[in-house]
């Protein structure tokens, strides 16, 4: 059975009186919140909206902007939590002067808005979200989070649950695309594979308990840069600065998200290329050497060989074990 259909909603800071535009908007956007457009950019913001009865999705893009939760009496909140994908820009939590909590284009998390938190979004900054009741979210994750924000980057569903915000982030944009009744299936796909998320993540963290928020944000710098990696690696201009463009941090950000973890950014590529490599060379044995390192993203067909061998234990040119004819 078809869920039923859902209500679709596009509104543009430039459709609201310019006079009453900021108030207007923190009225449709960021009700639950103080909400302070900065004062160095003109408010310029898009929202797209799908309301159904058991789950809210938006696509947001925003000019620079500080909001601040848990500012609400009790009585006046709306018992949602928000599962958000930050699509491009930069978000400060609780941003203070020199406060390293960021995230960046690839972070996915749950932010609790009942919970007292300062957010500074950059400028341009877009994201897609799911919002679900509350008392749902914490059924799924079998505890209350208990946290301002909590990441989604150890759950194994996290690329999926992704891929579903991007995808139904830009169906929303083209609307033509879907009907009333296909957008309310989408949308409940959504929230069933977020709600399956949680899921998983609570059985993930049952013993070690939730990661913090200092862990959870170097844990999507990580999993960014790794799929930036796996994307990019023939490129042989690859190097850490190209990689924390790519993902929108600074170089010291993203070298800390590897240092936490005892790795290193280059040596961490290097795995990504090598792991291309053999799985190239087990599904074709018989390839040019030179043409594979070239397309793995090394540049030296002899280091590619003394990288593979000391990794691998057999060199790119032999049969790999267990491809052998007995």
């Amino acid at each position: 059975m078809s869920p039923p259909p859902c209500t679709i909603r596009r509104v543009h800071t430039n459709d609201l009186d310019p006079v009453i535009r900021r108030e207007a908007w923190r009225e449709i956007a960021h009700w639950q919140c103080d909400f302070q457009p900065s004062p160095d950019v003109p408010l310029d913001a898009d929202m797209h909206i799908l309301h159904g009865e058991a789950a809210i999705f938006g696509s947001t893009r925003s000019s620079a902007y500080e909001m601040r939760t848990g500012v609400l009496p009790p009585d006046q909140r709306e018992d949602l939590v928000v599962i958000s994908l930050i699509q491009a820009g930069r978000v400060d939590i609780n941003a203070a002067p020199g406060d390293s909590q960021h995230l960046e284009r690839g972070s996915i998390g749950l932010f609790m808005l009942e919970s007292t938190g300062h957010f500074r979004w950059s400028h341009n900054a877009c994201q897609a979200f799911v919002d679900l009741p509350r008392s749902q979210a914490v059924a799924a994750l079998g505890r209350d989070p208990g946290k301002l924000f909590v990441t989604l980057e150890r759950c194994v569903l996290m690329p999926a649950l992704s891929s579903q915000l991007e995808l139904l982030a830009q169906l929303v944009r083209l609307p033509s695309r879907l009907d009333a009744v296909e957008f309310a299936g989408m949308l409940d796909t959504t929230r069933a594979l977020a709600l399956l998320a949680l899921h998983n993540l609570g059985r993930q963290v049952e013993n070690d308990g939730l990661p913090d928020e200092g862990e959870g944000l170097h844990a999507g710098r990580r999993a960014a840069a790794l799929r930036f990696m796996a994307q990019h690696g023939h490129r042989h201009d690859l190097d850490i600065a190209a990689i924390a463009h790519g993902i929108g941090c600074s170089r010291t950000r993203l070298c800390e998200a590897f240092t936490e973890q005892a790795q290193t950014v280059m040596g961490a590529l290097r795995e990504v290329r090598l792991s291309r490599a053999k799985a190239m060379i087990e599904a074709n044995p018989r390839q040019h050497l030179g043409a594979l390192s070239w397309r793995c993203g090394f540049a030296d067909q002899a280091n590619f060989t003394r990288v593979f061998k000391a990794r691998f234990g057999f060199a790119p040119s032999a049969t790999p074990p267990g491809n052998q004819v007995n």
